[in-house]
């Protein structure tokens, strides 16, 4: 294997890692003058984005805060927040020609439904400002000099040395690994005796087994609006059942506050009273079947699953105190209690990190090694679904570009 050593002051930076942290970081970077190399593992950079939102991207969220964001500091955010804001994401965007349309819940797509719009927005610029991006470059080993850092990267077989005074850590998590996700963030942070807060796959599928299993496999592809909580959060939107449990907006975003061994909580019929429906329908029609009534709010199948809980077969007219009881605490105190989830594969991020006691809130460099700096989604900042885990990306990437 050959060797190549780039000259230490060809960069003022060298950003690992191609996705929304590192590339925002090049770009701004490069508005201040500065040059950076950015090495990215796969063959294109923004591998992530290009498949978010279905390949739609959903770049932000309107109604982005602290209060969405999961870490062991909730303060951690709101400085990277304040220097650069959601309408610095919106502004920017439009700025070089992809403007926003507010879909559910403040989440922002391009008008375009098009993610690789957002990609190219970012490789015009750095070509356009001089920044130089590798891809299909591994980067083997961070190591500090007297005058900085020298990175060891894998390129075609040829063996590259380079090196610069700041280093980025914008390798992202461990999702999804056939993406070429890897644990290098949190490795590096190791190496230079950096906490970890532990780490788990986080907006991820809920699997369920055992006697309960075919339950859920019948009724796969169903979805339901619900109210899915637990003692850590609560949220308002679809579940869908699947062959192997659940998942959906409400499930994947409950999944993060979720840990093995605990119930989630689901309201089959959030916003509304089934007791007081059933009998006002009673008063209408008190034949009318449980099982009929139940197909008129649900799906047919979904009703007829419920045939093991609720009297199902009863008419109206005929359900007891006891059975309403029975139906209220089902529909709205429906209880289910994990196996585990879907893994790395299938989660959107990866909760945990390298833990911001490490780090500066201002400007998210390493306290315990300067010049060292951490962004995106390797650091314990993890956030809700809809966008939001996008703008810590691009905030996270603008904060330390104005600090390298």
């Amino acid at each position: 294997m050959s060797t190549n050593l780039i000259k230490q002051t060809d960069f003022d930076a060298i950003i690992i890692g191609g996705g929304a942290c590192g590339l925002m970081c090049a770009v701004q970077a490069g508005f201040l003058g500065k040059r950076t190399l950015i090495l990215e593992k796969n063959d294109k950079v923004g591998a992530k984005i290009l498949i978010s939102g279905g390949g739609r991207c959903n770049y932000t969220n309107l109604y982005s805060s602290p209060k969405q964001f999961i870490s062991q500091n909730e303060h951690f955010v709101k400085s990277a927040f304040a220097q650069w804001t959601v309408d610095d994401t919106v502004s920017f965007f439009e700025t070089y020609g992809v403007s926003g349309k507010e879909k559910t819940l403040g989440q922002l797509f391009p008008t375009s439904d098009k993610a690789r719009d957002v990609v190219k927005i970012f490789t015009d610029l750095c070509h356009d400002l001089g920044q130089i991006i590798k891809c299909e470059a591994e980067v083997k080993s961070v190591e500090q000099t007297g005058n900085g850092f020298e990175v060891v990267y894998e390129q075609h077989g040829r063996e590259v040395r380079v090196g610069a005074t700041n280093v980025i850590i914008a390798a992202g998590g461990l999702p999804i690994q056939k993406m070429g996700a890897t644990d290098f963030g949190l490795r590096t942070a190791r190496k230079f005796g950096m906490k970890i807060v532990d780490t788990a796959p986080a907006l991820v599928p809920l699997t369920i087994t055992g006697k309960d299993q075919q339950w859920y496999e019948q009724l796969s592809g169903n979805a339901i609006f619900c109210r899915v909580w637990n003692d850590q959060a609560s949220f308002e939107e679809n579940i869908l059942f699947t062959h192997w449990g659940l998942s959906g907006p409400a499930i994947l975003q409950i999944s993060s506050y979720w840990k093995a061994g605990e119930f989630i909580n689901i309201d089959l019929l959030p916003n509304e009273n089934i007791t007081e429906l059933i009998l006002q329908e009673r008063e209408l029609n008190g034949k009318k079947s449980l099982l009929n009534y139940l197909a008129t709010i649900y799906t047919r199948k979904f009703a007829e699953a419920l045939e093991g809980y609720l009297p199902i077969d009863k008419n109206l007219a005929s359900l007891s105190k006891a059975d309403l009881e029975t139906i209220e605490d089902l529909i709205h105190n429906f209880k289910v209690k994990p196996a585990g989830d879907k893994g790395y594969d299938k989660a959107e991020v990866m909760r945990g990190g390298v833990s911001t006691d490490e780090l500066s809130s201002k400007s998210l460099e390493a306290k315990k090694v300067p010049g060292l700096f951490f962004g995106g989604e390797c650091v314990d900042v993890t956030g809700w679904l809809g966008g939001y885990n996008f703008q810590w990306a691009w905030a996270s990437g603008f904060v330390i570009a104005q600090n390298i």
